[in-house]
C-alpha cells in the first residue's frame, strides 16, 4: 500500500503505477499534461516535497510518504495571481505547457519571491514551450512574484467591448490553470481506448495478419482491419487526391512506417498495449524508395498506381537566358533542406462517440471541416451524420491539418458501438504525423555590377513522402515565392513533388516558402560579396515597392513596406557583429489567383455592434 499526500489529501493505492497516469486517469488532475511521456517536455511537472519533478518519470511507489502538488492544489489566491499574470503579459498561446510552467514557478517562489531573470530561466529549464519563445512567460512569472511579494489584491479585469480596448485572451485563465479541455482530457462513461498496430517496414507486402491471440485476451472489446471499413478506405486532405489508406490490407504493400494494419479497442491502456504486441504479421520485405531522385527513375517501383510524380509546377516570366548572359555576376548553388518535425507539445488525440445515425468526434484539430468530410468518406456516411468538435489545440503549426487519429477513433467507435479515445504516444506521433517537406533546390541568381538583380533560374525537387497530403500546394508556394520580394522580371522555375517511402510532407508554417527563401537569400549573400556591397544594401537596392511588379507578375499594392522594414532594422544590423539579415514574404489568403471570400453579419443593437 502506497500512501501519498496529493494536493493536501492523503491518498492510498496498492497500484505501482506511472505517476502521470495515476494523477490523470485515477485522480482526474488534468492540469498535469501528457506531452511526451519521456521526461523531455515538462508539461507534466509537479512538485514533490516542494521540488519540481516530471510526473512521467515517477511512480506511485517513488512518491510514497511524500507530498505531491499539482496546479489543482494551489490556493485560490495563488490561482488568481498566476491566471492574472499570465493573462496580463500575453504569455498564453496554445496553453498546453503553461500549467507545467506554473508549477515550476511555484517551486521557485518557495525559494524566493524576488527572482532575477536568470533565476526564472533556470527554474524553467525543464519546461519546453513551442509557441512563445519564453519572453512573455518570464515576464508573467516576474509579475506573479511581484504580486505575491507585495500581497496585492488581484485586479479584476473587465472588457467593455470598446474598439481599441486592451483585453485578455478569453481562454487564458483556464489554460493557465489547466482547466481547459484538450483532446486527451475528455472522459466519457464506458469509454474504451483505441490503438493501431503499424507496419514494421516502410515498404513490405503484407502476406498475413493474425489476430487470433488478441481475440482471446480479456478486456479486448474489438478488432478492426481493412475489410471492416464501411466506406472508402482511401482518404486525403485534398478531396481530389484521396490517396492515403486508413488501413493496409493483406495482399497490399505498405508505403511508410506510419501505415496502420490493425485497430484494437480495449478497456484499459495496459490491455491495449498487450493486445498490440500479440498481433502477428507476416511480411515480404521490399526495398524502400528513400530518395526523391531515385523515385523518378523509369525502373523505380510505383508507390502509387499512377506513378511517383505527384505534382509539377512551372513558372516562367521574361527571358532568363538573356538576363544571365548580360549579367556581371552569377551564383549557382544546390541547397538541401531537411524534414522538420512540428514538435507540438500535445500528441494527437481524438474521442469518438457513436450516435444513433452517425458519429461525433472531439479532437485536437486545425481542420474540422476536412475531418468531417474524410470521416464521412471512410464510414460511408453523409456529411450531416458526422459532427466534429475541436477541443483546445496544444500546438499545431500546420501538422494538425491532416488526419492522424480522428478517422481511426471514428471507425472503431462506429464498429464497436462504444465511445473510443485514440491517442498517439510521442514516438507514434513522430512516425505517423506529417513533416515539413525536404527539398533539393538548384538555384542560379544573377545581377549587374551595381547589385541590381536581373534574373533567377531554379529547379525544386520536393519529397512528399508516402501520401499527397498538401504536397501540391506546398510546392506551388515554394515556386511562386522562390524569387523573393524583389523587383526583377526574368525567372524560370520548375518544381516537382515526388512520392517516396519516407514520412509524409504536409502543412508546416511557411508552407514551402521557407525552403525556397533559404536558397534565394543564401545566393543573395554571395552576390553581395561579389559586388562588394553589404547583404543589407543588396536587399535594399532590390526591395519591392508599391506599384512595382514582383518576379511572379503580381503588382505590389500600397501595403507593401519592405524598404521601411529594412530601414527599421538597419541600425541593429550594422552595429552588431553576430547578426544576419534575410527577407521573405508569404501569400496572405489563399494566393495563386483564387478569390478570398469572407462573410459576416453585423447588426447594431442598443448602440452596440453585434458580429
Amino acid at each position: 500500500m502506497f500512501k501519498i499526500t496529493i494536493n493536501g489529501k492523503l491518498i492510498e493505492t496498492k497500484e505501482k503505477k506511472n505517476l502521470l497516469d495515476f494523477l490523470r486517469d485515477d485522480m482526474d488532475f488534468i492540469a498535469v499534461k501528457n506531452g511526451c511521456g519521456e521526461g523531455a517536455c515538462g508539461a507534466c511537472m509537479v512538485l514533490v516535497d516542494g521540488k519540481p519533478f516530471r510526473a512521467c518519470l515517477l511512480t506511485t511507489e517513488k512518491v510514497a510518504e511524500k507530498n505531491v502538488l499539482t496546479v489543482e492544489g494551489l490556493t485560490e489566491y495563488e490561482r488568481d495571481v498566476f491566471a492574472y499574470a499570465f493573462s496580463k503579459e500575453g504569455a498564453v498561446q496554445c496553453g498546453f505547457c503553461i500549467p507545467g510552467m506554473v508549477v515550476s514557478a511555484k517551486g521557485l517562489f518557495l525559494k524566493t519571491l524576488e527572482p532575477t531573470k536568470d533565476e526564472i530561466k533556470l527554474a524553467l529549464r525543464g519546461n519546453i514551450c513551442r509557441c512563445t519563445g519564453y519572453v512573455k512567460i518570464v515576464k508573467a512569472i516576474k509579475e506573479a512574484a511581484r504580486i505575491f511579494r507585495n500581497g496585492e489584491i488581484v485586479p479584476k479585469v473587465e472588457c467593455k467591448g470598446l474598439i481599441g480596448e486592451n483585453t485578455f485572451r478569453v481562454d487564458a485563465k483556464e489554460k493557465t490553470l489547466g482547466e481547459g479541455k484538450y483532446a486527451e482530457d475528455i472522459k466519457i462513461p464506458e469509454m474504451i481506448f483505441g490503438g493501431a498496430v503499424r507496419t514494421a517496414h516502410p515498404r513490405a507486402l503484407i502476406k498475413k495478419i493474425d489476430t487470433s491471440e488478441v481475440e482471446k485476451l480479456e478486456g479486448v472489446v474489438g478488432i478492426v482491419t481493412a475489410k471492416d471499413v464501411p466506406g472508402h478506405r482511401n482518404i486525403g486532405h485534398l478531396s481530389f487526391i484521396s490517396d492515403w489508406d486508413a488501413l493496409i490490407a493483406e495482399g497490399e504493400i505498405t508505403r511508410y512506417m506510419g501505415d496502420a494494419l490493425v485497430l484494437i479497442g480495449a478497456k484499459s491502456k495496459e490491455i491495449l498495449k498487450k493486445a498490440k504486441e500479440l498481433v502477428k504479421v507476416e511480411y515480404e520485405v521490399l526495398e524502400p524508395i528513400i530518395d526523391a531522385e531515385e523515385a523518378l527513375k523509369e525502373n523505380a517501383p510505383k508507390i502509387h498506381e499512377k506513378g511517383n510524380l505527384l505534382f509539377k509546377q512551372v513558372l516562367k516570366r521574361g527571358d532568363v537566358e538573356k538576363a544571365l548572359k548580360d549579367a556581371k555576376y552569377i551564383v549557382t548553388n544546390i541547397y538541401h533542406t531537411p524534414y522538420t518535425e512540428h514538435a507540438y507539445l500535445e500528441p494527437e488525440s481524438a474521442t469518438a462517440i457513436p450516435k444513433e445515425n452517425g458519429i461525433k468526434v472531439m479532437t485536437s484539430s486545425q481542420s474540422v471541416y476536412d475531418e468531417q468530410r474524410e470521416i464521412a468518406r471512410l464510414l460511408g456516411m453523409e456529411l450531416s451524420q458526422v459532427e466534429v468538435e475541436s477541443t483546445y489545440v496544444g500546438g499545431g503549426f500546420g501538422g494538425k491539418e491532416d488526419m492522424s487519429v480522428q478517422h481511426h477513433a471514428a471507425l472503431l467507435a462506429w464498429k464497436l458501438k462504444v465511445p473510443v479515445q485514440f491517442t498517439l504516444s510521442r514516438q507514434e506521433s513522430l512516425v505517423v504525423s506529417t513533416k515539413r517537406h525536404p527539398m533539393k533546390i538548384e538555384m542560379t541568381t544573377a545581377c549587374d555590377e551595381n547589385g541590381k538583380l536581373l534574373g533567377m533560374k531554379a529547379k525544386i525537387l520536393a519529397d512528399t513522402g508516402a501520401y499527397a497530403s498538401l504536397g501540391g500546394p506546398v510546392l506551388q508556394r515554394a515556386c511562386t515565392h522562390a524569387a523573393g520580394p524583389y523587383n526583377y522580371h526574368n525567372i524560370d522555375i520548375e518544381g516537382i513533388a515526388v512520392y517516396t517511402n519516407n514520412p509524409i510532407g504536409g502543412a508546416f508554417r511557411g508552407f514551402g516558402v521557407t525552403q525556397s527563401a533559404f536558397a534565394t537569400e543564401s545566393n543573395l549573400n554571395k552576390l553581395a560579396e561579389m559586388v562588394g556591397i553589404s547583404p543589407f544594401e543588396i536587399r535594399y537596392r532590390n526591395a519591392i515597392e508599391p506599384g512595382m511588379i514582383l518576379p511572379n507578375g503580381q503588382i505590389a499594392d500600397s501595403g507593401t513596406a519592405l524598404k521601411e522594414t529594412l530601414l527599421a532594422v538597419k541600425d541593429v544590423y550594422e552595429n552588431n557583429k553576430l547578426v544576419g539579415i534575410a527577407c521573405a514574404f508569404k501569400n496572405a489568403g489563399i494566393g495563386v489567383g483564387l478569390p478570398d471570400i469572407g462573410r459576416c453579419l453585423l447588426s447594431i443593437e442598443k448602440g452596440k455592434v453585434h458580429i
